[in-house]
């Protein structure tokens, strides 16, 4: 382990943007001294492992929408279910085929199983939840229960 001297920082000086990326990069700092050092084909192996699709939550009037990425994988090997107001996203992306010719230069692309929970913001109808895969997109579509709903107040003048 290495022992190394803290900088001091004039806080008074600092946008809050500047304080974040500098606390970002001493958490890097720890990581890599800690886990060993990121090399030319991402993290090392270990602690730092494995992979999660990224995700987008949409809301509108009526209903919640959730898209994950999972590019390459068939929708036989996607699970979708919902426990409570928890969504759960899970799957594997199995590897492909090795191949005996040549030899492999770079790799980047993360294999194995995953799992996404997503806690809902509003209570939803589970018998009417709909899922579609197309083109590497898996789209949720989540109806809001009618008490989730925003409902419009009409003021009265007296």
């Amino acid at each position: 382990m290495r022992l190394m001297r803290r900088p001091r920082y004039d806080l008074g000086n600092w946008s809050t943007f500047d304080h974040l990326n500098r606390l970002r990069d001493e958490i890097d700092r720890a990581f890599q001294s800690s886990f060993g050092s990121f090399g030319e084909l991402g993290p090392s192996t270990g602690f730092l492992e494995g992979w999660s699709p990224a995700v987008d939550l949409h809301e509108d009037k009526d209903k919640l929408s959730v898209k994950a990425e999972l590019p390459g994988m068939k929708k036989e090997d996607i699970d979708v279910s919902l426990h409570g107001d928890t969504l759960s996203i899970s799957g594997e992306r199995k590897h492909e085929e090795e191949r005996k010719e040549g030899e492999h230069y770079r790799s980047e692309r993360y294999f194995g199983r995953f799992q996404r929970s997503i806690q809902l913001p509003h209570a939803v109808d589970g018998n009417k939840i709909e899922a579609s895969y197309r083109d590497g997109i898996l789209t949720v579509t989540l109806p809001k229960t009618e008490e989730a709903k925003r409902k419009q107040i009409q003021i009265k003048t007296s």
